[in-house]
């Protein structure tokens, strides 16, 4: 991955304010809404069924996150993923929980089948469910696998046709022949509720201004675990997790190409 090329992603996201289109779960809407804002591009969070392919229509890329996933939300994603197919815009899944019921599975296999999927986000439980092996998903969380995340993610790009990103200690994003890890991040960050979700987000924003879905992909996961590296030593000592989730914020609304590059280790 070229640094260089990186590095404009975040001028485009700021002096394009992409719009994402979100359908997310209903723990984490706001999370999403102000990471994207934070980052520069502009959220969109609406599921109801009927003039869902409008709005997905207006946007620059779409995130669907199975989160809280019904019935009634899932027939939404799908539409707005058959639109975005026929405007051209990338779709970004995290199908969480997959894993954790076998409804979860079904709906995330399903979704993939019918709908063209640009990039996969998930723990590696999840992923490794979704191509055919045998793990067990506490709540969202991962469970134990017997692969690392770097054949993990290479295995299910080659799979699913796309790039994948398995969110880990170390993340590791693969489009089936180019494989980066990522390693920044803290231990702090798996104790707020929705990194994984905003972490989607960010990789939506990049998403909607090339087409290059690899750079994307690892960029947006980087800036999670950056920021999350950068809101612990603003840190005071006697500050705990409630002002580690502002300054996480704080850090990705203050992060930029170059801070970006200065702070990142990819291997």
């Amino acid at each position: 991955m070229n640094k260089t090329e990186a590095k404009l992603l975040f001028e485009k996201v700021k002096a394009e304010q992409p719009l994402v289109h979100f359908l997310t779960n209903t723990v984490t809407i706001n999370d999403c809404a102000n990471v994207t804002l934070a980052i520069g591009a502009s959220p969109v969070m609406a599921n109801e069924v009927n003039g869902i392919e409008e709005m997905t229509n207006l946007a620059q890329a779409l995130v669907i996150n199975m989160g809280t996933i019904t019935d009634q939300v899932y027939e939404s994603m799908i539409r707005a993923g058959k639109a975005a197919n026929k405007k051209g815009i990338p779709v970004i899944l995290d199908p969480v929980g997959a894993g954790a019921t076998t409804y979860r599975t079904e709906l995330a296999l399903d979704f993939l089948k019918r709908v063209k999927v640009s990039i996969i986000k998930g723990n590696a439980s999840e992923l490794y469910t979704l191509i055919g092996g045998d793990a067990v998903t506490k709540g969202v969380d991962a469970g134990f696998i017997p692969i690392s995340n770097k054949e993990l993610a290479q295995e299910a790009a080659i799979r699913f046709g796309n790039v994948v990103v398995v969110s880990g200690a170390i993340d590791a994003i693969s489009d089936g022949e180019k494989v980066v890890q990522v390693e920044n991040g803290d231990e702090w960050l798996p104790r707020i509720t929705g990194t994984g979700c905003m972490a989607a987000g960010v990789i939506g924003c990049f998403a909607g201004v090339t087409d290059d879905y690899f750079t994307a992909a690892s960029v947006g996961i980087s800036v999670i675990g950056l920021a999350g590296e950068l809101a612990k030593k603003a840190m005071l000592s006697h500050e705990g997790i409630g002002t580690f989730r502002v300054k996480f914020m704080d850090a990705i609304f203050r992060m930029d190409g170059d801070i970006w590059a200065e702070g990142v280790r990819l291997s």
